[in-house]
């Protein structure tokens, strides 16, 4: 059994047509999702559907790109949130300077929102970083500094020396269908040296199809592909990935139960 540990499965392209995609993947291996929040209008309809569906859990969280929009957003309400039994993961948060879609200080101070919330709740933290490297790391730092926290870097797309820092940390790193491009030779060999017991792998679906279908809306079913080529680079058998990645979830996020 496959987990997809990151899916938005509330977005155009999956939402038109959720209970198709779901039973694509399902069919194709992958027995739990985890559903993702970005922003509190969503919050109600990704909660809804892991009440509706026993194999889908979900998070909540502010994605940087929406952090102007929620500048007062107090951690209680992020507290009172998590308090719902299908929600299992705070996120996905942190800091993306490649579009600068908020201000970085305001991506900054909500980042460190979402970390206190996961320490006070020990719900692991779902953290998206693109070129912000230095600034995630130091905010990583001086947060675990003030008490421990369990975290996972989504769709990890960042430097070699940014992996080696975030694994010392004890930090998770799941992989997406990035991995499965031609021209991410460096992540294909980073790949290759994270812990077995610090890997997942995820679709960051409707976004970023791994190959064989590369320019198609993506969807959880393809994280079959991502884990076999993942599989395939570590000289693994996909079972043996799907086993630990999936032991991996369930260790990390440990209120689902399944």
């Amino acid at each position: 059994m496959l987990v997809d540990s990151h899916c938005h499965l509330e977005y155009k392209g999956l939402v038109d047509d959720q209970a198709a995609v779901l039973a694509r993947a399902r069919e194709a291996g992958v027995g739990q999702f985890l559903n993702i929040s970005t922003r509190r209008s969503e919050w109600e309809q990704v909660v809804g559907t892991a009440e509706r569906e026993p194999d889908v859990w979900a998070s909540v969280g502010i994605h940087p790109h929406e952090a102007d929009q929620h500048a007062d957003l107090g951690r209680d309400a992020l507290i009172e949130a998590s308090e719902n039994p299908r929600v299992i993961g705070i996120g996905e948060t942190g800091l993306d300077y490649y579009y600068d879609n908020s201000e970085r200080a305001t991506q900054r101070d909500l980042f460190r929102m979402h970390i206190g919330v996961a320490r006070e709740t020990g719900l692991p933290l779902i953290i998206h970083t693109r070129d912000a490297e230095e600034d995630t790391l130091d905010i990583l730092q001086d947060e675990l500094g003030k008490g421990a926290f369990p975290a996972l870097i989504h769709c990890f797309t960042a430097s070699a020396e940014f992996s080696k820092r975030v694994l010392e940390m004890g930090l998770s790193i799941s992989l997406s269908g990035i991995v499965t491009f031609k021209n991410a030779t460096e992540l294909q060999e980073i790949a290759k040296e994270i812990p077995q017991d610090r890997l997942l792998v995820e679709t960051d679906s409707p976004f970023l199809a791994p190959v064989p279908h590369r320019g198609k809306p993506c969807e959880p079913a393809f994280v079959a592909n991502t884990a076999q080529f993942v599989a395939d680079l570590r000289g693994e058998d996909v079972s043996e990935l799907a086993e630990y990645t999936t032991a991996n979830f369930k260790r990390l996020f440990s209120k689902a139960k399944f």
